[in-house]
């Protein structure tokens, strides 16, 4: 199960990337915009952001590590449970989130 400075030392590892709060929770930024947050709503969960495709095919699945909520209907991001997530496909999801915000030069 991995937690979220796990999270953190994963995506540390890609370019510019700072831990820092975004909506005053605990998130990952690249040139200063979001691309992962820990949530503290009711729900919970990592918010990384991800193509709309991609979020189709992870809620499709039927993997209970990944869900949405309302508020992220039509939005190119999913929640995952860190309780739930495979840690390697999670590591591929923090990538490409980071590769979703990261600008031309650090890709």
């Amino acid at each position: 199960m991995p937690t979220w400075d796990e999270v953190v030392a994963t995506a540390e590892r890609l370019p510019e990337v700072e831990a820092t709060t975004w909506y005053r929770t605990p998130s990952l930024k690249v040139a200063g915009k979001g691309f992962a947050r820990l949530r503290t709503e009711a729900e919970g969960g990592l918010m990384l952001l991800c193509d709309l495709d991609e979020k189709a095919a992870l809620l499709a699945c039927g993997d209970p590590a990944f869900y949405t909520t309302r508020h992220y209907d039509g939005h190119g991001s999913i929640l995952v449970d860190l309780e739930k997530v495979d840690p390697g496909q999670l590591t591929e999801l923090i990538e490409e989130a980071w590769r979703i915000r990261a600008p031309a030069r650090l890709k």
